[in-house]
């Protein structure tokens, strides 16, 4: 599967009697039904540590950018109606700010070891917490509660899988805890964020700014307003998309499926 595609429902898999394995590319499995594929025996496989140096790479340029205003800075600068750089366009300090990082699993253990480079404060939130010598090598705080980290960060980073639980797990009840100077930033699934309550967020300033790798449906509408927000930075899902890691990506699910079809142990088999 690339992208999502082919849908893998119950008529594709009556039709595929001696399917024995769906190989997946990218860590997110929220668009298969494991139950389903179980239930026909069949195995699945995707490739989750592949990706997780050039999304977290991405998660901190989106950060920068943000907090920079490196987009609306571009835009003024070529603009052919600009006449001077107003001295007061400012951005925000990322050096000595908080971040805050939901799901500190490889992708956000990734984005705190940048984040620690810039002497960037880490909280973060998980349904485990890290060991002590994994948190010190980052310099990085747990909160039990998500409220707890909402509250303190500047930058709010997302890198949870979608789950139930994770569903819209960023509404407005949590967007009104962030600070009123804080940025959003979603490397994770566009699901996570109530998205409708985020463009009032944007609008209202309950927040400062946003900046998402992931929105749904991908790509948004052309008139949705979110395309509207200058404080908004939207790249099209491009956390992997890097050469290298595609490749390695497509070598992955081809060991996955060579291992699936003789019967060896599956690398990356989903559970």
């Amino acid at each position: 599967m690339w992208y999502h595609k082919p849908v893998i429902n119950e008529e594709l898999l009556q039709s595929l009697p001696n399917l024995k394995i769906v190989a997946s590319s990218g860590v997110g499995i929220d668009h298969l039904d494991l139950n389903l594929l179980s239930s026909y025996a069949v195995k699945v496989s995707n490739t989750p540590f592949v990706v997780s140096t050039d999304t977290a790479d991405l998660g901190m340029a989106l950060l920068l950018a943000s907090s920079r205003r490196l987009v609306e800075g571009y835009q003024m600068a070529v603009s052919p109606d600009t006449e001077y750089f107003p001295a007061d366009w400012l951005g925000a300090e990322v050096s000595g700010a908080t971040l805050g990082v939901v799901g500190m699993g490889t992708i956000g253990y990734k984005v705190a070891k940048r984040a620690k480079a810039f002497e960037m404060k880490i909280l973060y939130h998980n349904r485990n917490q890290r060991n002590k010598e994994e948190e010190s090598a980052v310099g990085a705080i747990y909160c039990k509660k998500i409220d707890d980290l909402l509250r303190q960060s500047d930058f709010v980073l997302l890198s949870v899988n979608l789950t139930p639980q994770t569903h819209k797990l960023i509404g407005k009840r949590e967007l009104e805890l962030m600070k009123p100077t804080a940025t959003l930033i979603n490397i994770s699934r566009g699901l996570v964020v109530d998205q409708d309550a985020l463009v009032e967020a944007l609008q209202n300033e309950v927040i400062k700014a946003a900046a998402l790798d992931v929105t749904y449906p991908e790509p948004l509408p052309r008139d949705h307003p979110l395309l509207k927000l200058k404080n908004v930075i939207i790249t099209p899902h491009i956390g992997s998309a890097t050469k290298k890691t595609r490749h390695l990506m497509m070598e992955n699910m081809t060991e996955s499926i060579q291992a699936g079809l003789t019967g060896l142990p599956i690398p990356n088999e989903v559970a």
